[in-house]
Order: C-alpha cells, then structure tokens, then sequence
C-alpha cells in the first residue's frame, strides 16, 4: 500500500490554529460562487504556501484604521465584521470594513509587511488605501464573490 495514501484522511488543519475546519462563509462560497477556480486557486495557494494576507480595516467614518495580517482572510473579516471577540480593538471602534487587502505567498513577509504598515503613520495608510482601493468601498463583498 503506498504511504501517501489514506483512505480516511483526517480534517484539514486549522487556518488560525483556533478552528477545527473551515470558516461555514467559506464552505458555502467553495460551491456558490461564479468563479470557483479563482478562489479555489487562492485557497489552496494560502494553504501550501503558508501565506496570508495584510489587510486594512476602517470604519464607517474613516476615522480609524485597524492593520491587521491572516492565512484565512475571509473568515478573520467574517470574525471582525460580527464582532466574534467583542472586547478587542476592532469590535470597540466599529471598524468592520475592509479598505485593503494584499496576498503574500510566505506569512513571514506578510508578517513584515504588517509590521512595517503599522510603523507607519496615518497618511501612509491612507495612500496605501488610495493606491488601490481610492472610493474606499468595503471590499469584503467581492472578496466573497470573487
């Protein structure tokens, strides 16, 4: 019998190290949305490659912004946007929308990346936000639709 095979494999391990499965947004999305093979493809790249994404969250007002780093990009937002930790920054100053998100393909440089963003003072955050995303529209929506 060939080692690499197993024929009840055991569930796939946890994207945040606090999840036993996938998020329930991403399962339903897997099979519901236009372009599956893109996210598909993007999942698995997250996975295999270990990466994650740094993203930007404001709020209604744009008046805070929250910087933040994941290997399970729509399942952290899912988590920011309902307020699953209800005491953090984020769930306090309303910030649940996505401004900004960007794909590395290792997390240690999305890590850095995020590191060096934060550092950074408000007006780079701004133009980071501008340079892609400049009407400042909540980009969780296509993310999920992608």
């Amino acid at each position: 019998m060939n080692p690499a095979y197993n024929p009840s494999p055991s569930p796939p391990p946890s994207l945040r190290g606090t999840k036993q499965s996938l998020h329930p947004i991403m399962k339903y999305h897997l099979f519901n949305i236009k372009d599956k093979f893109q996210l598909l493809f993007l999942f698995l790249l997250m996975i295999f490659q270990r990466g994650g994404c740094v993203y930007i969250l404001t709020n209604k007002l744009h008046t805070v912004l929250y910087v933040g780093v994941t290997s399970d990009i729509i399942g952290r937002i899912y988590d920011h946007k309902n307020k699953i930790y209800p005491n953090s920054f984020t769930a306090k100053y309303n910030c649940n929308k996505l401004v900004y998100y960007f794909f590395y393909p290792h997390i240690e440089e999305a890590i850095a990346i995020e590191k060096a963003i934060k550092g950074g003072n408000r007006k780079y955050k701004q133009q980071l936000v501008n340079s892609l995303n400049p009407e400042w529209k909540d980009l969780y929506d296509e993310l999920i639709s992608a």
